[in-house]
């Protein structure tokens, strides 16, 4: 035998010798993840990283040098980290194919996420029973499956805009509800007044602004009411999915998922609106997803192709809002459809033809007025 070749043979079994050390390291790695993860400690330790690379080098033997042993073990160091991570994440709630009862989650009677798509249709604030009412009616005699949402807690950028009518909202919304036959949905906005507010309605909307807020995400996880979890304005496929993992983990398995918009360097709508996150999010969790078109747009000339690319992307439903005179409203008048327009938007996207074999996903041939445009 040459000794090039005798050389090659004992580099092969160096490497043969090496991968059985990396991966019993790796394993001992997992062990130690899981070990932490019981104790609630973070995975990553810099300080012990930086103390095991000291160690290396401070005693080389060998050809390589100390920047060269450092560069080889950050990366052994790094790949660990997400070995550790790819464990972390299939063991999440979140990515249970079981979460979804058969049917869809239950708000009220209505099953989201089951074969028919749901809208979730309502003016941005409860404001008067007269109101409320006049839009209960008009929902409560529309065909498919639909979700009253108004809110009665508002969030607002300017503190003096209208805030909302608090107590006194959630009691109209839900007499609204009930003397029309609606589920209903909400937003929620700390946890002082989650119990009232969860005493009013079907289902517990945490907003764009509280999907980071921790506490919060405990506290509707102890309770047994469905959640729609809108993703944040700046948020991450990842952190929106983390944000839900808080909700599972405490128990509460009902939980819907909503784009709404993330914020962009782009000023031609309210938001960006990122379609492509709900059959992105579809193929990391078994949730519901569904699409606020109405705060991702902020326009209502862009709601009904906006709509119809979110259904054909997958979205088990879209929420819309809608006024009885969306110029005297009292917030986001400029993005609310009148109840004529929004009853023509919801004809032209096929709700009405589910039993014709559309099954409401997937918009018929448009029924548009001749010469009329949503404005």
């Amino acid at each position: 035998m040459s000794p090039l070749r005798d050389l090659r043979d004992r580099i092969d079994e160096v490497n043969e010798q090496i991968l059985d050390l990396l991966s019993a390291r790796g394993e001992i790695v997992l062990e130690i993840a899981r070990d932490k993860g019981v104790r609630g400690l973070d995975g990553y330790d810099p300080s012990r990283e930086e103390r095991m690379l000291a160690e290396l080098t401070s005693d080389l033997r060998g050809p390589f040098a100390a920047a060269q042993i450092r560069d080889v073990f950050r990366t052994i160091f790094r790949i660990s980290l997400e070995l550790q991570d790819v464990e972390h994440q299939a063991g999440l709630h979140v990515r249970r194919r079981d979460l979804v009862p058969e049917g869809g989650i239950l708000v009220g009677a209505v099953p989201v996420g089951g074969p028919e798509p749901v809208l979730f249709a309502g003016p941005c604030s409860v404001e008067t029973p007269e109101q409320m009412d006049a839009v209960g009616a008009y929902l409560a005699a529309m065909p498919g499956l639909v979700v009253l949402r108004a809110g009665a807690f508002k969030p607002r950028t300017n503190p003096a805009s209208f805030q909302g009518l608090r107590e006194k909202g959630l009691r109209i919304l839900k007499d609204t509800a009930d003397r029309h036959g609606l589920a209903t949905v909400t937003e929620v906005l700390d946890v002082a007044t989650l119990p009232i507010v969860a005493e009013h309605t079907d289902m517990l909307q945490i907003g764009a602004r509280n999907m980071y807020n921790t506490e919060l995400l405990k506290a509707v996880s102890r309770l047994d009411k469905p959640v729609l979890l809108k993703r944040g304005f700046m948020a991450t496929i990842q952190e929106w999915l983390l944000s839900a993992e808080y909700i599972l983990s405490g128990g509460n398995e009902s939980v819907v998922l909503c784009e709404r918009g993330i914020r962009t360097f782009e000023p031609s709508t309210r938001n960006t609106f990122d379609v492509a996150a709900i059959p992105l999010m579809k193929g990391e969790t078994s949730l519901p997803v569904i699409a606020d078109v109405s705060h991702a747009l902020g326009r209502k000339d862009l709601l009904l192709p906006c709509s119809r690319a979110a259904l054909a992307a997958g979205a088990d439903g879209l929420m819309i809002e809608t006024h009885p005179t969306p110029d005297q409203a009292l917030s986001d008048g400029f993005q609310q459809l009148d109840l004529s327009d929004f009853g023509e938007l919801v004809q032209q996207l096929g709700w009405s033809v589910g039993d014709a074999g559309t099954g409401g996903r997937f918009p018929a041939e448009p029924l548009v007025r001749a010469g009329r445009k949503l404005s």
